[in-house]
C-alpha cells in the first residue's frame, strides 16, 4: 500500500525537483517551516525511496553527444531468459540512456544518445548488431526537443 504524503512533503519533493542543490535552510524557507523538521522530512522521503537520487543534467550539445534517436527493437522470441540476456547487455551499452520494455509491434524503446549518425550506425551494427535474437530495429531521429521534463506532475 502507498503511503500517504502530506502537503508539506509534496512541496519539499516539487520545490527538489526544480532545483535539488538547495540547502536545508534555503529548503525550509521555500516550504516555510524551520531546518530540523524539513532535514528530518527529506532524509524519511529519501529512505521512503521517494527521493531515488539527486543529479546534475548536462547539455548533450556541449558534450559532443547531441544526436538523439528513439530506437525500437524487436525480439525473434521472448521469454524470461531472452528478456533477461538482452536486458543485462543494454544496461552496459553506454550510448543506452534509457530502456522500456514495451507492448505493440515491438519489444524495446530505447533512448540512445550518440555523437552523430556515423557513431549511431556503428552503434547499431556493432553494438546491437553484437546482441542474438534481435529480429527488427527501427530507429526515429529527434530534429528537436519540444519539452523535456525531469519531474513528475505532483
Amino acid at each position: 500500500m502507498a503511503e500517504i504524503l502530506d502537503e508539506t512533503d509534496l512541496q519539499i519533493l516539487k520545490t527538489l525537483q526544480r532545483n535539488a542543490k538547495l540547502t536545508t535552510k534555503e529548503l525550509a524557507d521555500a516550504v516555510h517551516l524551520t531546518p530540523t523538521p524539513v532535514f528530518e522530512r527529506q532524509k524519511r522521503l529519501e529512505k521512503k525511496g521517494f527521493i531515488k537520487k539527486y543529479v546534475a543534467i548536462l547539455d548533450p550539445e556541449k558534450l559532443n553527444q547531441g544526436l538523439l534517436v528513439f530506437c525500437k527493437v524487436k525480439l525473434q522470441q521472448i521469454n524470461h531468459e531472452m528478456a533477461d540476456s538482452f536486458t543485462r547487455r543494454i544496461m552496459r551499452i553506454p550510448e543506452v540512456t534509457e530502456c522500456y520494455n514495451t507492448s505493440g509491434a515491438y519489444d524495446y524503446l530505447l533512448k540512445v544518445r550518440a555523437r552523430d549518425m556515423k557513431q549511431y550506425q556503428e552503434f547499431v551494427l556493432n553494438k546491437l548488431g553484437d546482441i542474438e535474437n534481435i529480429s527488427a530495429i527501427e530507429s526515429t531521429f529527434v530534429m528537436s526537443e519540444i519539452k523535456q521534463s525531469y519531474g513528475l506532475n505532483i
